[in-house]
């Protein structure tokens, strides 16, 4: 048997350091069904971020992208199909800074920043909804062809009563940031880190130890990002195949 690593499952001790934090969800769907809950970090970019899009699809998978707001301002059709598709979208700040080198009041800008450009991604698709932005309905339409009235209400409905999502990179935060966060964010961690991004961890290694280790509920981070590709290319549709045939359900934040 496998035995989880402790890098794939953080030790329990962590999460009193960061209190009001969350680490896990659900761990059922109102009707009984398992969850699990994919999140993406680092998009969106072209080609790794719309396949994995793809992959969701087909998979009838919903999931939390933590976006990083320059790449949402270079990419914004991108975050809106994702929005278009029923995901979500979260703040991992404008430019992807460690909480632990970072002056403060930059890193509160950036997450501000950031939030702005997610902010903008739903108001946008709010707009194409109601055929204020015939040109961005267009684009969404031709590449959302299952996109409903209901896709469009649930987007107004996190934007008016949802608390915006937050998840600082590299998961470092220091706690004067969190209790400033914690009021205007939900501050996600995760329960599962699949470590996509390491290279030196084999893609087949990584799914082993993701496997012995998932649990229902857990929070599970991945990365749409160049650096994961390989890795992110081979675990995702393996996750989505495997906990699929088991009844799991993916849902999103």
């Amino acid at each position: 048997m496998l035995l989880p690593n402790p890098l794939t499952r953080p030790p329990a001790w962590l999460r009193p350091v960061f209190p009001g934090s969350e680490w896990q969800a659900a761990p059922a769907s109102p009707q009984g069904r398992p969850r699990l809950y994919l999140t993406f970090d680092d998009g969106p970019i072209p080609d790794e971020t719309p396949w994995v899009l793809e992959q969701l699809a087909a998979h009838q998978a919903l999931a939390t992208f933590f976006c990083v707001g320059d790449n949402l301002a270079r990419h914004p059709d991108i975050a809106r199909a994702a929005l278009a598709a029923g995901h979500r979208l979260g703040n991992h700040t404008q430019h992807h800074r460690s909480a632990w080198n970072t002056p403060r009041a930059t890193y509160l800008a950036g997450v501000a920043e950031c939030q702005q450009y997610v902010a903008a991604s739903y108001e946008l698709l709010a707009m194409s909804s109601s055929g204020e932005d015939k040109e961005v309905t267009g684009n969404i339409l031709e590449k959302n062809k299952q996109l409903t009235a209901s896709s469009y209400q649930l987007i107004a409905n996190q934007m008016a009563t949802q608390k915006p999502l937050f998840r600082p990179p590299y998961g470092r935060l220091t706690w004067p940031l969190l209790r400033q966060l914690r009021p205007q964010y939900r501050v996600i961690m995760w329960s599962l880190l699949t470590r996509d991004y390491d290279a030196n961890l084999p893609p087949e290694r990584a799914l082993r130890l993701a496997l012995a280790a998932t649990r229902p509920g857990d929070i599970i981070v991945l990365h749409d990002s160049r650096k994961a590709s390989r890795s992110l290319r081979f675990l995702l549709p393996r996750l989505l195949a495997h906990y699929g045939e088991q009844g799991y359900e993916f849902a999103a934040l």
